[in-house]
């Protein structure tokens, strides 16, 4: 699907030709190890890259520039996968072929080495003043999730399961570490990232390889660095399950339940787990959608998630504060059910279909195409559509029961009205 070209030990380029869009899309993925302080100083620092540089020193500026590239798009952003903080910049420029005369794919590769080599300094160090802004915002970013209840409950019930991990740190860092940057802690971490980090390097588009590999090469001269090993993230002693009640000024109850399945990411029998979890809550087919929200109306909503990574299974759900009780034993009953065999030949075959028309979806935009290569390379064999597909297809009966057998409960939150406690 992409051709891997070495740039560097420690940076990667991929490269996907196709005729398929009348765009060249790119993609920069800096990694590094994920924790609070680098969570933090990360995220702010690609708001500091993203609205200003030496060059275009005012947000207006910045995006009148990309406009003149025919509407060009160019952005940083953050995410974690697994035990890795990922910091990553986006872009996307028409393709030279569909223009008459000007030519755009120069000046937007241009404008990519000023945003990530040539920041906003005074001083040798970040501007106080965009630095300050730019910590209130991610600040107020992270203290949001306090207003999208959906997403405090998932914070909290992450927070019960792995207090002090890798798997409850927020891709944006913690309120207290942002307000500890400073314009030198910053400018630090913006130099490590260019000198420590992992690099994957992604372009989709009509483009010859080697002659687009020897422009990134000059372009983007990266030096070389060691490539941040895989780690895997680490299961905690057996505990005794936690359920906890909270109240706040609310009208719909969440209920958020968390499960533990020695099945990883890149397992041997990760295919199976997929078909478990869309059978299990993922799907508007799947049993906790039907049974709980359609059958006994219990609740708004009510679907299974599978964090690979951490070998996590999530069941989401929105509830009346008086059905607490009925909906977390019917949950139960779900997993249960599938365990011992509940399982029809429509489930099967609608999940199948289903993990195959996500992944169709996913593939019929460029950075859907990055996406899904970024997740499926790390694992030891050769990605294609069809041989992932029929991974799905392989899938038996019994091997679903076998994955929901392994499967166990950890912990629940959850979260009602103060009226209704």
């Amino acid at each position: 699907m992409f051709e891997k070209i070495e740039l560097v030990q420690g940076v990667t380029l991929y490269v996907r030709p196709t005729t398929q869009f009348k765009t060249i899309s790119f993609s920069f993925k800096f990694r590094n190890e994920l924790t609070k302080q680098s969570a933090s100083e990360r995220t702010v620092l690609t708001n500091v890259l993203q609205h200003s540089n030496a060059v275009y020193q005012t947000t207006a500026a910045y995006r009148s520039a990309l406009d003149e590239l025919y509407g060009a798009v160019l952005y940083f952003d953050t995410a974690k996968k697994g035990t890795a903080h990922t910091l990553y910049m986006n872009a996307e420029v028409v393709n030279d072929h569909y223009l008459s005369h000007e030519k755009v794919l120069a000046p937007m590769i241009e404008m990519m080495q000023t945003a990530l080599f040539k920041p906003n300094l005074q001083d040798g160090v970040f501007k106080p003043s965009v630095v300050t802004r730019e910590k209130q915002i991610i600040q107020e970013r992270i203290e949001s999730v306090f207003d999208d209840k959906a997403r405090f409950a998932q914070q909290r019930l992450m927070e019960l399961m792995r207090p002090d991990h890798v798997a409850s740190i927020s891709a944006n860092g913690t309120v207290a570490d942002v307000q500890a940057i400073t314009p030198t802690t910053l400018v630090a971490a913006y130099e490590r990232m260019l000198k420590e980090d992992t690099i994957d390097i992604y372009i989709v588009g009509d483009v010859e390889v080697a002659a687009i590999t020897a422009i990134m090469k000059q372009a983007f001269p990266f030096t070389a660095r060691e490539a941040m090993p895989e780690t895997r993230s680490t299961t905690p002693a057996k505990q005794e399950v936690t359920y906890v009640r909270e109240q706040q000024t609310m009208k719909q109850g969440k209920l958020h339940i968390g499960f533990s399945t020695p099945v990883r990411f890149g397992d041997v029998d990760f295919a199976k787990m997929q078909v478990f979890n869309g059978i299990f809550g993922g799907y508007a087919h799947s049993k906790l959608f039907m049974n709980v929200r359609e059958k006994e109306s219990l609740a708004y909503y009510a679907s299974s998630s599978y964090a690979s990574h951490h070998g996590l299974v999530f069941v989401t759900s929105g509830i009346e504060a008086v059905n607490e009780k009925k909906a977390f034993d019917l949950i139960k009953a779900q997993l249960a059910a599938i365990a011992a065999g509940d399982i029809s030949e429509r489930e099967m075959t609608q999940t199948k279909a289903m993990l195959q028309n996500q992944l169709r979806e996913a593939l019929d935009s460029a950075r859907g195409q990055i996406e899904v290569y970024d997740q499926y390379k790390d694992l030891n064999e050769i990605f294609t559509v069809t041989a992932w597909s029929q991974k799905w297809q392989d899938v038996t009966k019994e091997d679903v029961m076998q994955m929901a057998q392994q499967v166990e409960l950890k912990a629940a939150y959850f979260l009602s009205g103060k009226e209704e406690a």
